[in-house]
């Protein structure tokens, strides 16, 4: 856990050493989120404060929350990690390590901060420069914040990972969410035949993304209508890894990004024997932020060819709700929370 510690100087520069956050003392659901005011975080040698403007609310942030499944909760068994959550942040750069060259104060950027301590859900946060990218012009603060952790899985699941082609016949299932709202544009971009699997509600936004198909979960099996697919990306890891594979094709590749631990651990089980058996290849997306890949999103963005779904913007005092929302599944793309907001 970050050590919440300050300067005078810094303090001095802002007015103030105490900001407010959102945070959490032990496993639960939202329930156990409270405001509090704490001290503002002073930026190591390679990092940089940053003033939020917006951080997105992820999955991953809903699974911390609730220390589920078991894997987030080592070695933090009795408390959380992070006390601070929110991975997503757009904001400005406020003051720099002695180390930090990239970026200045007064500069606009965007990150993903689950490999360097989490803490979005504030109005400060320290976060290391390389997982930095400079937010596009062309776009403000609430789009910027809806790119970094679901469109940086979505390009490595599919470009990386999934080895996406043009001509492919390309399956997303949990396709209306943050994930698969970018995966269906990207793999749009890239000539791919896309289904898109969801809730009945999202249907029509997914033909208006793009989607040649859609199919509703809770009508239709996707892996029992006999149809099969170079290529499937799951976000939320619904169905058996046998039922899978009568889903794809010779050669094809299914990318596991989400869903049940048991589901995890049964794909890894089953996925080398698949593989030598039916040519059948059964992976799981190790999830990697980093500056490259969000640089990819910025260009795509920057150039008209893709843009962030964003179901609904929520003020700061409403975080609690938005970490709900994802919670239940009830959103269409991405959830933002809005520091700048007028409440």
């Amino acid at each position: 856990m970050r050590e919440n510690r300050f300067d005078t100087g810094l303090s001095s520069k802002l007015g103030t050493n105490s900001m407010n956050a959102m945070v959490y003392d032990t496993y639960g659901t939202s329930e156990v989120l409270r405001f509090e005011q704490v001290a503002i975080p002073v930026p190591r040698e390679n990092e940089v404060l940053i003033e939020v403007h917006a951080t997105s609310v992820n999955s991953w942030d809903w699974d911390l929350l609730r220390g589920k499944p078991f894997i987030n909760r080592i070695g933090a068994i009795r408390q959380p990690r992070y006390r601070i959550l929110g991975a997503d942040v757009a904001g400005r750069v406020i003051a720099a390590g002695s180390s930090a060259k990239r970026f200045k104060p007064g500069d606009e950027v965007f990150g993903d901060l689950s490999g360097c301590g989490w803490g979005g859900f504030a109005e400060y946060v320290c976060a290391r420069e390389n997982v930095l990218t400079p937010k596009p012009a062309a776009i403000n603060f609430v789009q910027a914040a809806a790119i970094p952790q679901a469109a940086v899985l979505a390009l490595q699941g599919l470009r990386d990972t999934g080895g996406l082609k043009s001509g492919q016949t390309v399956l997303i299932n949990g396709a209306g969410g943050g994930v698969g709202t970018f995966a269906i544009q990207y793999a749009k971009l890239h000539g791919a035949e896309v289904t898109g699997v969801d809730s009945s509600e999202k249907l029509d936004m997914l033909h208006e993304l793009g989607a040649d198909h859609v199919l509703d979960y809770t009508k239709e099996d996707f892996t029992a209508r006999g149809q099969q697919y170079d290529l499937i990306l799951d976000v939320v890891g619904n169905r058996s890894v046998l039922a899978l594979k009568r889903a794809l094709k010779n050669g094809g590749r299914y990318v596991m990004i989400g869903g049940p631990m048991s589901r995890i651990l049964q794909n890894l089980l089953w996925a080398p024997f698949i593989s030598w058996l039916e040519k059948k290849k059964i992976m799981l997306l190790i999830h990697k932020p980093n500056d490259g890949d969000q640089k990819v999103w910025k260009e795509l963005i920057e150039s008209g060819q893709v843009s962030p779904v964003i179901d609904r913007q929520y003020p700061f005092s409403e975080a609690a709700q938005a970490l709900r929302d994802i919670g239940e599944g009830r959103l269409k793309g991405k959830a933002v929370v809005s520091l700048k907001m007028k409440m």
